[in-house]
């Protein structure tokens, strides 16, 4: 189904007001105007972010009482494990604090769990597990808020249970020493969309405060605390959190850290990845650059190794685990373009987009690692949620769902209304988990959809919202250099989408990538000649050849270098023929 394009509206009064205040571009002022930014101040804080920004973790509820009890547990040499999420946001909050303590002299356990095994949260059976080994001790990362039953388990084994967590709180809170999470406290943490490893980087810095004994840390510890913020960096553009706020302080100068204060490990991932000798990292070098090769390891069950690789001082173990790590990206690739062929197959044939406002689709040959990633391509694509279930081939074991959304339906909402059809769910606005039994599938199918349909405009669910309309010709490299200005891009702050009309193909269509997925052509218009690549679109290969005339567009301006050349180039997002 076409998408509508919708121009976000402005005014030009109040944008030109903006403009002088700031002394910026009106092509800036523009932008952000657009995402809600309209008061000088916050233009300033948006366009400079200050590490110094960040909110002290006394502000954030149960922190420092973690800290304090953190303290003491390694000065009285208590065993101390870390349970932590197996995806990349979990594994880099683990990191985190694990570092945090071996500086400190403790030597703690580390537990990330299966994903193919365990599922997500923490598990009583690895509970017990760890008060065998004798773990006195027990602080998770990025799970925990909703692990009632576990908590109990705990505390009947003795064991002082430290929760650390981000995502939505329920009815009912564990029963914990202490729960480190920023929505919970009165008054509440002025900034709620902090990730797992975000708040696990508040409670280190809170631990390293309480180490020595006032706000100012020492000197390690600061250099430790910056290298922590590249780490919480990966975690947040991971785990699609809005990229506003603390989250932008965190990316922005996390992706400094990365390249200037590298552990050995991510030195290796940055060399692998083909990054090494880039200048400056940008959040889309992690989203689709390092991100993918550590999550791999989660999504094929092998969590523990991306975990591995980020606190190794061993960089021989570095480049092995770094091939591996890549090598894993490489199978999950494979798998992941598999499962989206599939699910468009049941599509075409069982789920028309016209008559579906959401996609709930499943299948016994998916890997349960990589139905997530295949969920955001389908949901970003055909612009409606959508939730991918990968069934247990032998009917004995609870299907595993993952799910993507669209702005205006949060998944936990939707979720929470189909609850009497799942044995469980957890997650964000953005993205969620969950576990049904196959039999419930279809019932739960029509609820979801049903929910959807009730909660979104059928109007607004195939818009295009574009930032702005700008000729070929206005996109110069000074230009889009302001643009970059905005950047980290992410979720919640996405890169400028623009759209210019009237323009006309010159020359062939190239097909590229190894498995031929995406399209390469030379757009111009008024004499201006630019590249353009669409990512993931051959589909549109046969539709773009039959049109001889002109073309309307909507892309994302990039800036590519090669061979010391700097161009712009526009990544297409849609296009459509002109109407004049």
């Amino acid at each position: 189904m076409p998408k509508r394009w919708r121009i976000r509206p402005y005014d030009p009064e109040q944008l030109a007001w903006l403009e002088r205040a700031v002394g910026i571009p009106p092509l800036i002022a523009q932008l952000l105007w657009v995402r809600g930014i309209r008061e000088p101040a916050s233009a300033r804080c948006f366009l400079e972010p200050k590490l110094s920004a960040l909110r002290g973790p006394e502000e954030l509820p149960g922190c420092m009482e973690a800290a304090d009890r953190l303290y003491e547990a390694v000065r009285q040499q208590r065993r101390i494990a870390i349970y932590g999420d197996y995806d990349v946001d979990g594994v880099t909050g683990t990191a985190i604090l694990g570092r945090c303590l071996r500086l400190l002299g403790a030597e703690p356990i580390y537990y990330i769990p299966s994903r193919l095994e365990e599922g997500y949260g923490l598990r009583e059976e690895a509970v017990r597990a760890l008060a065998q080994r004798g773990v006195q001790v027990l602080i998770t990362v990025d799970c925990g808020i909703g692990s009632i039953q576990e908590a109990e388990e705990a505390s009947r084994l003795g064991i002082e249970l430290l929760i650390t967590d981000h995502h939505a709180p329920g009815a009912q809170l564990p029963k914990a020493a202490v729960i480190v999470h920023p929505r919970l406290g009165h008054p509440p943490y002025p900034f709620d969309s902090l990730s797992g490893s975000g708040v696990a980087m508040k409670l280190a810095w809170a631990v390293c405060q309480r180490a020595a004994g006032a706000k100012r840390v020492s000197s390690a510890m600061r250099e430790f605390l910056l290298q922590a913020v590249g780490w919480a960096a990966l975690g947040t553009v991971a785990d699609v959190v809005p990229l506003v706020d603390e989250n932008r302080i965190l990316v922005s100068y996390g992706l400094v850290s990365l390249r200037e204060r590298p552990s050995v490990g991510i030195a290796a991932l940055l060399r692998r990845a083909g990054l090494a000798e880039k200048a400056a990292l940008d959040g889309e070098d992690l989203a689709f650059q390092l991100v993918p090769r550590l999550n791999a390891a989660g999504r094929l069950g092998q969590a523990s190794l991306a975990l591995e690789l980020l606190l190794t001082d061993q960089p021989e173990r570095a480049e092995t685990l770094a091939q591996y790590l890549d090598e894993l990206n490489t199978t999950r690739k494979s798998l992941e373009h598999s499962i989206y062929l599939s699910a468009l197959k049941q599509i075409k044939h069982h789920y028309p987009p016209s008559e579906h406002p959401a996609w709930v689709l499943a299948d016994s040959q998916w890997h349960p690692g990589v139905i997530g990633i295949v969920a955001s391509h389908l949901a970003e694509k055909f612009h409606r949620p959508v939730i991918l279930i990968a069934c247990d081939p032998t009917g004995q074991r609870p299907g595993i769902g993952s799910g993507r959304s669209i702005p205006g339906l949060p998944l936990p909402e939707a979720l929470a209304a189909c609850r009497e059809h799942l044995l469980g769910f957890g997650g964000h606005a953005a993205a969620a988990g969950l576990r049904i039994r196959p039999e419930q599938i279809p019932a739960f199918r029509e609820a979801f959809c049903q929910f959807v349909a009730h909660s979104l405009d059928p109007q607004q669910q195939g818009e295009l919202w574009i930032d702005a309309e700008a000729p070929l010709a206005a996109l110069t490299l000074r230009t889009v250099e302001q643009m970059e200005r905005l950047a980290p891009f992410g979720y919640g702050n996405a890169r400028p989408l623009l759209c210019s009309s009237g323009v006309l193909r010159q020359g062939d269509i190239r097909v590229m990538g190894a498995e031929r997925r995406h399209l390469s052509m030379y757009l111009t218009q008024h004499g201006v000649r630019m590249r353009a690549v669409a990512f993931g679109a051959s589909d549109w290969l046969d539709d773009l050849l039959e049109v001889q005339g002109p073309l309307d567009v909507a892309f994302r301006p990039v800036i590519q270098s090669f061979n010391g050349l700097r161009q712009v180039e526009l990544h297409l997002v849609d296009w459509r023929r002109s109407e004049g």
